[in-house]
């Protein structure tokens, strides 16, 4: 590494959505941003979430100075625990966005020994080679704020997510003032965020739902069930004034969004005053007196919409003349989950409202033209498209190329991996580093081998067969014939004459094998050469490769 050269790596979030983390080096220093984390998709039997691959900056600990976090939403701060694990960092963050963190430390026992640093919009912290100054910016949560990261060849300006929304429910607007002074001053490199380049005009306020959440309120007569993201703080507020405006308590349900409405509160970004009431309440008012607020808005099938529409939750349900508004987008993917949440509620008779018939949800993140005041208001001399999957990000380079004049080698096209290095003149991508995605399963908290995974593929798609063989343990004589279960194996499943005739394969093979290299310490050896046989049988015949348990129990 050349001490006068700037390193920019992403390890995750450039060509895919979530699993944010930006690692800048200078010399000897190392600063992280954000540490997010990916849902599961299809296909990962048993994994809940993914997290980036923390290999290079566990090799480079020693030269990691802090963990700076822009916001406290799941794809900037989930994976902080497992980042935590294997490099001791100092975290920076807001009031609100250390505060969510805080629990999440607490499960994996990192909590209250992490080194936790508030700061707020407007402060500039000192960290190795690198000053970094926290901006306010708008976004669907509360307490986010973009990076201005000062080294000895020039500034970076981190969007984090954003959108200029002058006009914010909660906090204060995007500071555009003090972008326009960066710009003024001399930005060498804008990373922004890319996941709305393909919306054209500009992102309404967060108060544009107002008006047709006004008008739910003043139909509905029975209970108003209200789900959105637990971290929407602004449309959790409106949900307040409005239940306030029309004489309503409102409950929240699910864990989610009990604690962040706590957590909200606390930290000054909510008010509740008069309008919030107990869960234990629920029974006490008439449906006409009452809100409910809860998370699962994706249909998670352990989600308390989920519940409450399946009438399993014990302390909330839904009637026959309730409300649902569903006040979120669908997140690509859980299409079919949200689906099956609608129709579970029907089955209430209830009213449901989506944001495809009523605007009652409106993005966090910035259109077309929240994106070309940020590249006005900050005018880099390099522009370096972040967060989205590669049609965001290429489109992005487009929409500056085209609409704005940034000559395309002006414009860094890059995913995670890349190493971009930077002097005060130049940018170029050099090399690339091998980063992966890191498994979770989050009821253990554990990181899951790419093995475990690819043998849980296989046992889904082509099944498991195990054959047990029992022989004397002093002599190594078969017992009998052998055993053959199957599981989930289409070839053999439910019919004996294709098990019999395993069966005839696995004792072939045993029989080949002189007694003596049976047991002991020939015993291992036995084993696979009995799951060869199988194998080379059921794949001559039938062309599948289910997995092949072979047991030699010694008596």
């Amino acid at each position: 590494m050349n001490d006068t050269r700037l390193e920019i790596i992403p390890l995750g979030g450039l060509g895919e959505f979530g699993m944010n983390c930006m690692v800048l080096r200078y010399g000897a220093d190392i600063i992280v941003v954000d540490a997010g984390l990916m849902f599961s998709e299809v296909g990962h039997f048993g994994v809940d979430s993914m997290t980036p691959d923390f290999t290079f900056l566990e090799r480079h600990r020693e030269q990691v100075r802090a963990i700076i976090l822009t916001h406290s939403h799941e794809d900037h701060i989930g994976s902080l625990p497992f980042l935590l694990k294997k490099v001791k960092a100092p975290v920076y963050g807001t009031p609100y966005t250390l505060r969510v963190v805080e629990p999440r430390l607490e499960e994996h026992r990192l909590w209250p020994s992490a080194e936790l640093r508030s700061v707020q919009a407007g402060d500039a912290i000192q960290v190795g080679a690198f000053s970094v100054e926290y901006i306010r910016v708008s976004h669907s949560t509360v307490d986010c704020c973009a990076l201005a990261i000062t080294t000895p060849i020039g500034t970076i300006v981190h969007t984090g997510d954003f959108k200029f929304d002058a006009t914010p429910v909660c906090g204060d607007p995007i500071d555009v003032n003090r972008l326009r002074e960066l710009g003024r001053r001399g930005v060498l490199a804008l990373l922004s965020d890319s996941t709305n380049v393909e919306r054209p005009g500009q992102m309404p306020s967060e108060r544009v739902v107002i008006p047709a959440l006004e008008d739910i309120f003043d139909r509905a007569t029975g209970r108003i069930f209200v789900s959105c993201f637990a971290s929407s703080i602004h449309r959790i507020q409106i949900i307040f004034d409005l239940a306030r405006q029309f004489g309503r308590q409102v409950v929240a349900v699910g864990r989610a969004m009990e604690r962040n409405i706590e957590l909200a509160e606390r930290t000054g970004f909510l008010d509740t005053a008069g309008a919030l009431a107990s869960l234990k309440d629920f029974k006490r008012f008439h449906p006409s007196e009452m809100v409910v607020l809860a998370s699962g808005c994706q249909g998670e099938p352990m989600g308390a919409m989920w519940r409450i529409a399946d009438r399993s939750h014990r302390q909330a349900w839904m009637e026959a003349g309730d409300t649902v508004a569903l006040s979120a987008r669908q997140i690509p993917g859980n299409e079919k989950a949200i689906s099956k949440l609608i129709n579970r509620c029907y089955r209430n008779e209830v009213s449901v409202i989506d944001s495809t018939q009523a605007r009652i949800h409106v993005s966090g993140h910035g259109a077309q033209e929240d994106l070309r005041l940020m590249l006005e208001a900050v005018r880099p001399k390099y522009f370096i498209p972040i967060h989205g999957e590669y049609r965001q990000l290429y489109q992005h380079k487009l929409f500056a190329c085209q609409t704005l004049g940034y000559a395309p080698d002006r414009v860094l096209l890059i995913e995670s991996g890349d190493v971009v290095t930077l002097d005060s003149e130049t940018a170029q991508i050099g090399d690339k580093i091998v980063v992966h995605r890191v498994y979770i399963d989050d009821t253990c908290s554990l990181e899951l081998d790419e093995t475990l995974l690819r043998d849980r593929r296989r046992l889904a798609y082509e099944g498991v067969i195990i054959a047990g063989v029992a022989v004397e343990e002093s002599t190594g004589s078969l017992l009998g014939p052998p055993e053959i279960t199957t599981r989930g194996y289409l070839g053999v499943d439910g019919d004996e004459d294709e098990i019999a005739e395993l069966r005839d394969v696995v004792l072939a093979a045993a029989e080949a094998v002189p007694p003596s290299d049976r047991v002991n310490g020939g015993k291992e050896r036995f084993q696979e050469h009995l799951r060869l046989a199988l194998k080379r049988h059921i794949l001559r015949l039938t062309g599948q490769k289910p997995t092949i348990v072979p047991l030699v129990i010694a008596v």
